[in-house]
């Protein structure tokens, strides 16, 4: 009987349309621009679709209706996924700059064909830069988070122990942060996709079982296992 009471007092969790009005309350918090894109995505296609109705549909009404409705249509899509995309980059302005970030970009914003850890490498207790992997199609990429000048050294001791075992395969270096020569948090997937295919599916996996060989304990060093970017709780405004 209790535990029946108990279950009904678990809160349920937010509907669908409920998670949207959520994201984007949070999403237009941190981007007062993402209203005028929604709106964009949502009215372009819808006047592209009367104009092409009109031109095409010979004055058939029913036919007018159906461009009428794909424009809609096409249009709403268009605006959630510029929802969702802003709605991503926001969430991760919140946790730019913390340890551990680029973590959370590896668990949950890589696209397919990229593997990568939301665990570090290799980490310096010290400042809390560390070192983090990623594996795909572009080879092996080593993603240091912190300052440039301090993670280089980091990022060039892992691909020379990355070169003993794996001496044929491309090794890219890149570092997330503010820096002229640093990319920013939200455009880690998109480099990753930038690079150049070198290694296919077999190959991919047959390289992650070989750098399984170099993974390194770094529990209780002070960065977080993750922060889930998409449970980020916006900050009030004081």
């Amino acid at each position: 009987m209790a535990r029946d009471k108990a279950e009904r007092k678990t809160p349920k969790e937010p509907g669908r349309l409920k998670q949207m009005v959520q994201v984007f309350n949070m999403t237009r918090r941190y981007d007062k621009s993402v209203v005028l894109w929604m709106v964009l995505a949502l009215v372009l296609p819808i006047v592209v679709s009367i104009v092409l109705a009109l031109l095409l549909s010979a004055g058939n009404g029913f036919i007018i209706a159906l461009w009428i409705i794909a424009g809609v249509l096409t249009g709403a899509l268009i605006a959630l996924i510029v929802l969702g995309r802003r709605a991503e980059r926001a969430a991760y302005s919140q946790i730019e700059g913390q340890p551990g970030a680029v973590g959370a970009v590896l668990k949950s914003g890589l696209r397919r064909g990229w593997t990568g850890s939301e665990m570090p490498v290799a980490v310096s207790p010290r400042t809390q830069d560390a070192v983090y992997r990623a594996v795909g199609k572009g080879g092996i990429v080593l993603i240091g988070e912190g300052p440039r000048s301090r993670v280089k050294r980091m990022l060039d001791d892992e691909q020379r122990n990355i070169r003993r075992i794996l001496p044929n395969v491309q090794i890219n270096t890149l570092t997330v942060g503010k820096d002229d020569e640093s990319v920013r948090l939200h455009q880690v997937p998109k480099k990753l996709r930038s690079y150049k295919k070198t290694l296919s599916r077999a190959e991919i996996f047959a390289v992650n079982n070989r750098l399984s060989s170099l993974s390194r304990n770094t529990a209780g060093l002070g960065i977080p296992k993750g922060i889930d970017p998409t449970r980020v709780r916006s900050q009030r405004p004081r």
